[in-house]
């Protein structure tokens, strides 16, 4: 257990609460894996945590509180039970001092790591850890670690219908940790995947995202096609390249117009997408292009950094504000009238100068222009 979280707890200890890590955190523990995000379960109310850590909030959302250090993400929960869900929230929620009841509560789903999952954006778990780094195996996770199975804690069905984003979490868990699910979740998905369009566009985003930067975003998307997801997440592919880039990803995937992006965003995955089809990484696509997103799409298509910056160095110019002409300069060398024509030659000479035919030099342009579009008409 890192230094710093061990000293959260305890701080909250020595305060005379209890303090339990929980969630993915304790999952990853056992898996050796690093991971920034921490949840902790304590008996202190929200007043007593912002008390504790000295935090000038009010009204802190369902009983939870969130710190944010350099190296983790914090979020502490006051054990309580939640019913009466609306919408993916709980209606009601009621705080208790019992670890048992507030780790049964919500959907919690062990995974082997006995991971559970909250209907909040806190995950709640069967396996939990003290400040001194003893695991404690509450409700038999450890058996579903060593038969690397996901099963639902309480009612499945209860659980996956009164939030249905569970449903995409239990096939994250199932495809990143190569984990099975237990019969009654598949049972429940197969008779009751379309309950997943009730879900936001936000919620599905930000599921699908935690998919596509695994390692198993193949896999995943693959499940997702062969299982019949796709359409009730409106998402469709033929082929993926996984690379790291999330733009990157997303641009090999036709998705509904109702995914939120940003509109930098979405641009950016346009222009990725131009770039794969053209088939082509030359000079032109440098000079149009930003070169972060010509480098994403170059890994899509099988083509080097190496390559890539080759082209981007020899570029003798980057933007047509280097071009050492411009389009008086045209009207002035041939002496004519402004008109289209002088668009035509000013693109021409700017397509010739980014593939290096024609020097980036004023006199070398002008002669240029003099020999060959003295005699052009429109």
């Amino acid at each position: 257990m890192d230094k710093e979280i061990k000293k959260i707890l305890k701080k909250i200890e020595s305060n005379g609460y209890e303090a339990y890590i929980v969630g993915g955190y304790v999952r990853d523990f056992i898996l050796h894996i690093p991971t920034t995000d921490v949840d902790i379960c304590t008996n202190a109310l929200p007043k007593d945590i912002l008390r504790i850590f000295d935090i000038k909030k009010e009204n802190p959302l369902y009983g939870s509180i969130k710190i944010t250090t350099k190296k983790f993400n914090y979020d502490i929960t006051t054990y309580r039970k939640e019913e009466n869900y609306k919408n993916r929230k709980p209606e009601t929620i009621t705080y208790v001092n019992n670890l048992i009841d507030d780790i049964k509560r919500l959907n919690c789903f062990h995974t082997g790591q006995g991971l559970s999952v909250g209907a909040s954006r806190r995950k709640t778990n069967a396996l939990c850890m003290n400040s001194d780094g003893t695991i404690i195996d509450l409700l038999d996770g450890t058996s579903d670690l060593k038969n690397k199975i996901i099963r639902v804690i309480g009612d499945t069905k209860q659980k996956l219908t009164e939030d249905p984003l569970r449903i995409l979490r239990a096939i994250r868990f199932s495809i990143i940790l190569d984990f099975d699910l237990d019969k009654e979740i598949k049972d429940f998905i197969a008779n009751n995947k379309s309950i997943i369009k009730t879900l936001s566009y936000t919620r599905k985003k930000e599921e699908l995202e935690k998919i596509l930067v695994s390692k198993k975003a193949e896999d995943g998307l693959k499940y997702l096609k062969n299982n019949h997801f796709c359409d009730d997440l409106e998402i469709k592919y033929d082929k993926i390249v996984p690379i790291k880039d999330l733009l990157g990803m997303w641009a090999q995937i036709d998705f509904s117009d109702k995914y939120p992006f940003t509109k930098a965003n979405l641009k950016t995955i346009g222009d990725i997408r131009t770039i794969i089809n053209q088939r082509v990484i030359n000079n032109e696509t440098l000079f149009n292009y930003e070169l972060y997103t010509v480098l994403v799409s170059a890994e899509i298509m099988g083509v080097t950094k190496k390559e890539v910056y080759k082209i981007n160095n020899s570029l003798k110019i980057h933007s047509k504000n280097e071009l050492k002409i411009r389009q008086e300069d045209v009207i002035k060398i041939l002496n004519i009238e402004p008109s289209c024509r002088v668009k035509v030659i000013y693109n021409d000479v700017l397509l010739k100068v980014i593939n290096n035919i024609l020097p980036n030099n004023y006199k070398k342009i002008r002669d240029y222009i003099l020999k060959n579009w003295s005699d052009w008409h429109e």
